[in-house]
């Protein structure tokens, strides 16, 4: 019975290992490989700073199809209900109707007449239609159009920002892990080399110290692999945070082409930057909207004429009537203002002059910050290509001079020089790398890409 119960457990055990296996691997999803296009679709769909701009276009949208109406009829109702504590009374003097011959003064004596102390109404009910209002609800509804591409261009920026941190992100996580591979590379020459001093000191043939100092340099390539392989966890961990999803989300990147079509031409960088960047555009609509409110501003010297109709009830007053009805025009202007309208325009014409000089700022800036990018990006890839150079030859030499120690045909010093050459370059090369990532997402937000 005991060496039954030690079978059955002994075949239990890994059916149930592999089954939690399969559990943990259903619930962290199979890993995709990312794209960096995709990557960018992605956030433009699903993050969340994005989504609430979007609910801002909405918004005015909302309130441009409010303003709309204005342009209706408006109709309302006004009813106030009293319950008399000392109810009205009217007070006719003798012949305050006149005087009819034959009949005399009506009435020919004072007459009071009073009400009841019970419940009265009195309702209003009016419609207005706006006809010289309709220049300035016109030109209202148009400066709220502005102001819906306005919040769409605000859109655009935060969908531009949201792509430059996901270059910035995808391009951190290629950084570290060609980082992992060429330390995963050093690390195996030093591996090596930790076995053929071992073997050196074995024999007594090198010192302890020797085999120290190697084991030493391997620990250390060991803590900048860890390093790297946190610093690529944390760059996938925003990623996804951008993307707007579960920041433990399993994904594989894929290469990027380090040539960009724009890298070549500034002539041409510099042209797509002006057509493409959102803040031109926003201070194009600005200066739309800033010509709108000047036009506003001039559209109240209008008066203000409405067609009206309205209908008046009194109930539980006496004397008073129980319906009228009336149609007619109402009028409100303000013919002297003391030269306010006259200073409010003024000031608005110079709003108007300051947003045309902000544009033109802005696009020499542009210009400007194109061609420093551009600049910095074409520095970045020499300096990159020489630091693999370096990286490659210092490798290199650190082979040779493990061979060479290992048939006994170099010195311990040379292989520590080309251990320390190797440090430097590979630090070198992290180096490069990322300032190359970093100057390629800059130029890339540069030219509005």
């Amino acid at each position: 019975m005991l060496r039954y119960a030690i079978l059955l457990i002994l075949l239990i055990l890994p059916l149930s290992r592999s089954a939690e296996a399969l559990a943990q691997e259903a619930g962290r999803g199979v890993a995709e490989t990312l794209g960096l296009p995709e990557a960018i679709e992605l956030a433009l769909r699903q993050n969340r700073l994005v989504r609430v701009d979007k609910l801002e276009v909405e918004k005015a949208s909302d309130r441009l199809a409010a303003l709309t109406t204005r342009r209706l009829p408006a109709f309302d109702l006004s009813v106030l209900q009293l319950q008399w504590i000392n109810p009205p009374e009217f007070r006719f003097p003798r012949g305050a109707f006149g005087v009819i011959p034959g009949l005399g003064a009506i009435p020919a004596t004072p007459t009071n007449i009073g009400s009841s102390h019970g419940p009265s109404a009195f309702i209003v009910a009016r419609a207005t239609q706006p006809l010289t209002q309709l220049h300035r609800i016109s030109l209202g509804m148009r400066l709220g159009e502005v102001n819906r591409e306005l919040a769409e261009s605000r859109v655009r920026s935060r969908q531009r920002d949201v792509a430059h941190d996901i270059r910035r992100s995808y391009y951190a996580i290629l950084q570290t892990e060609s980082g992992l591979r060429a330390a995963e590379e050093t690390q195996k020459l030093y591996r090596e080399l930790d076995r053929v001093v071992g073997v050196y000191v074995a024999q007594q043939t090198a010192l302890a110290s020797e085999i120290l100092d190697v084991r030493a340099q391997l620990a250390k390539q060991d803590l900048e692999i860890i390093r790297l392989r946190n610093d690529n966890a944390a760059a996938r961990e925003q990623l996804n945070q951008l993307l707007g999803r579960d920041i433990r989300t399993p994904f594989a990147v894929s290469e990027v082409s380090t040539a960009t079509i724009y890298e070549a031409d500034l002539a041409v960088a510099q042209s797509r930057a002006t057509s493409e960047r959102v803040e031109l555009r926003e201070l194009q609509q600005k200066l739309r909207l800033a010509e709108y409110d000047l036009r506003l501003k001039k559209a109240e010297r209008i008066p203000e004429i409405s067609l009206t109709a309205g209908y008046y009830s009194a109930l539980g007053v006496a004397v008073l009537p129980r319906n009228a009805t009336g149609v007619g025009f109402s009028l409100s202007w303000e013919p002297f203002d003391w030269g306010r309208s006259r200073h409010e325009e003024s000031e608005k014409a110079r709003t108007i002059e300051q947003a045309r000089e902000g544009l033109r700022e802005a696009e020499s800036s542009i210009l400007r910050e194109v061609g420093d990018r551009f600049r910095r990006l074409e520095e970045a890839r020499a300096a990159l290509r020489l630091s693999n150079a370096l990286q490659e030859a210092a490798r290199e030499k650190l082979r040779i001079a493990t061979d060479k120690y290992g048939l006994e045909a170099a010195l311990y010093k040379d292989v520590l020089t080309a251990q320390v050459a190797v440090s430097e370059a590979q630090n070198q090369h992290q180096r490069a790398l990322l300032a190359f990532w970093l100057a390629r997402a800059e130029f890339e937000k540069a030219i509005g890409e």
